[in-house]
């Protein structure tokens, strides 16, 4: 084919003008529910722009707000020109993924993911079927709802690279573990009703790496042997963390009445934590040579667990350092701030705790229903809860400081996110970008 000038320059117009209608995938700002550093702390040049006060109904430092259809606790993830998460129908027969320009607030994508003819029922109603928060990189995303099914999709374009949907457990109340990314490795947690494991895919193509079983003795049998309460004890919502331990990179990762540390490469387990709790749903921690560890929902504990080249085995007597027995964590995930874990219960007890010693500093209460993670900005720890609040606490160790209060329309369920100076709020109904103006 001949090409003349014209015809040259013509082409390289409409390449480039292909190649700009294309949304930008880096930086990433947000790349998972727990931001950039994995532990809800905002980049500090990004909290100081972050204004303090705002408010739906005036509009007052809300730069745009984007209608959603469906429901969903899973928190936005976000990267370069675009935020992504996912939704799904009431009853769980459709689930979607989607994808919203984060300067204009201009829906990109809202892209039909899987289909259920017969979704099993959540049986209660705290929970949905878009729970999981997605998990992205530079050139993947990384979407999971559980038994349902996962994707690979490329950011750039909205196409499916790879899915799975035959990593099947019963959930019973409905999927709430999210995936992580190690390397190679998409890990995926499954612990329901009747199978409980953790397994690694080849995050490239989808393929098993390992599958490991939980060990854990549920000590739930009845008389003839079955699990008591079809094995509602046995499920968990966990999103595990990997830290290197004694050389090694481990997986740690907490399941109904146990916390287990694996070798993440291999999927081998190395040590366990007997606990009293079901429903872990909160990721671990760690401040030097201490796991910090949530056991569960409304009676949970907190452990302090000694970090050496030890773990080995049954480390329950021997590395069990501090337990916590009372209003503790069960959903929204606590946070690390100079040696102190602050944390609120769902019922908006919050408190603050010498991460060191488990020593109770203070306590107090806010108002409504918490399941977000509290977000870091600066000196100030940002809660907000199902009445639409979001509410501005001081981080300090000496006393419970409110310092401001702010309100939007609907029920907040959804962790907040942060990128250039912007903070993004996910409602029942809405997405929310809030920015100085």
């Amino acid at each position: 084919m001949i090409r003349t000038p014209a015809l040259t320059s013509l082409l390289f117009v409409l390449l480039s003008s292909l190649s700009s209608a294309q949304p930008s995938t880096t930086p990433l700002f947000w790349p998972a529910k727990n931001g950039p550093t994995h532990d809800s702390i905002a980049p500090a040049a990004d909290a100081a722009r972050i204004p303090l006060e705002w408010d739906g109904g005036s509009g007052k430092n809300i730069v745009w707000r984007t209608e959603l259809e469906g429901e969903g606790h899973s928190s936005p993830v976000i990267g370069g020109d675009m935020i992504w998460f996912t939704a799904a129908t009431t009853d769980g027969k459709q689930q979607f993924v989607y994808g919203i320009d984060r300067n204009s607030g201009k829906i990109v994508h809202h892209m039909l993911v899987f289909e259920n003819p017969t979704p099993e029922e959540l049986g209660n109603p705290l929970n949905n079927y878009a729970a999981p928060s997605p998990v992205l990189e530079a050139d993947a995303l990384y979407v999971h709802f559980g038994t349902y099914g996962t994707v690979r999709i490329n950011p750039a374009t909205g196409a499916k690279e790879w899915e799975r949907r035959d990593i099947n457990v019963r959930h019973f109340r409905g999927p709430g573990s999210s995936p992580i990314i190690h390397g190679d490795l998409l890990i995926l947690t499954f612990d329901g009703i009747n199978e409980q494991f953790v397994t690694a895919l080849d995050k490239k193509t989808g393929k098993t790496v390992w599958k490991t079983p939980r060990s854990t003795d549920y000590g739930d049998l009845d008389k003839d042997g079955h699990p008591t309460r079809d094995g509602d004890m046995r499920k968990a919502y966990h999103t595990p963390v990997v830290f290197e331990i004694a050389g090694k990179e481990v997986l740690v990762s907490v399941g109904s009445r146990a916390a287990f540390g694996y070798d993440v490469n291999t999927g081998k387990e190395l040590w366990t934590i007997r606990h009293g709790g079901f429903n872990a749903a909160i990721p671990p921690l760690r401040l030097d040579n201490l796991l910090i560890l949530n056991t569960g929902s409304e009676r949970a504990h907190t452990l302090g667990v000694r970090i050496d080249d030890k773990m080995t085995g049954d480390i329950t007597e021997s590395h069990v350092l501090w337990d916590r027995e009372k209003r503790n964590a069960s959903e929204s995930a606590p946070v690390l701030v100079h040696g102190i874990l602050f944390q609120t219960t769902r019922g908006g007890i919050v408190s603050a705790v010498e991460a060191k010693t488990g020593k109770d500093l203070w306590e107090d209460r806010l108002e409504g229903q918490h399941l977000p993670c509290p977000l870091v900005l600066g000196d100030k720890l940002l809660f907000s809860n199902d009445r639409g609040q979001s509410f501005l606490v001081r981080a300090s160790a000496e006393k419970f400081e409110l310092v401001g209060k702010n309100q939007l329309a609907e029920p907040i369920t959804s962790s907040p996110a942060v990128a250039d100076g912007a903070l993004f709020i996910r409602t029942k109904k809405a997405l929310y970008k809030i920015s100085a103006k």
